[in-house]
């Protein structure tokens, strides 16, 4: 790997696909969000993309490893085995996220919106890059670190 690969504190940076599968992972969180910025049309947003209370608190629940990694991201140096740790945790939560998601698509066989078979279809690629990137594998390892 090329030494402009690693931060100041000698660490792997991490690819842009890793920021964009925790805002994936995350999207209830900053729906939430968005829903508390916009007062008047926040229960209405929140309508709107969760109509199930359920689906909802799931989402948070499954949203949190996510918010806290991202949240952690910059202290990694500081935390190398919760950071370690942080890798499982999200692929657990990928795994159950897109578990169900199967489930429910697999439940409403006859009225499949785009929206649940696009966010399935993201899940599963961030799935399968979780899995197959090497780069972000070694981004989660001690053992690839630069001498500073």
């Amino acid at each position: 790997m090329n030494p402009d690969d690693y931060n100041h504190h000698g660490m792997l940076r991490l690819p842009l696909w890793f920021w964009t599968i925790l805002i994936l992972q995350a999207r209830t969180w900053l729906i939430f969000i968005l829903a508390g910025a916009s007062r008047q049309e926040g229960n209405e947003l929140l309508a709107l993309f969760y109509p199930d209370q359920h689906a909802f608190w799931y989402g948070m629940l499954l949203g949190l490893p996510p918010a806290l990694i991202f949240v952690l991201s910059g202290r990694r140096h500081l935390i190398p085995r919760v950071w370690q740790a942080g890798y499982w945790l999200l692929l657990a939560g990928m795994f159950v996220t897109f578990a169900l998601q199967a489930l429910g698509l697999w439940q409403t066989s006859g009225s499949l919106s785009i929206v649940d078979i696009i966010l399935a279809l993201l899940d599963a690629g961030a799935l399968a890059y979780w899995l197959l990137s090497r780069r972000l594998r070694a981004c989660f390892d001690e053992a690839c670190r630069l001498a500073v």
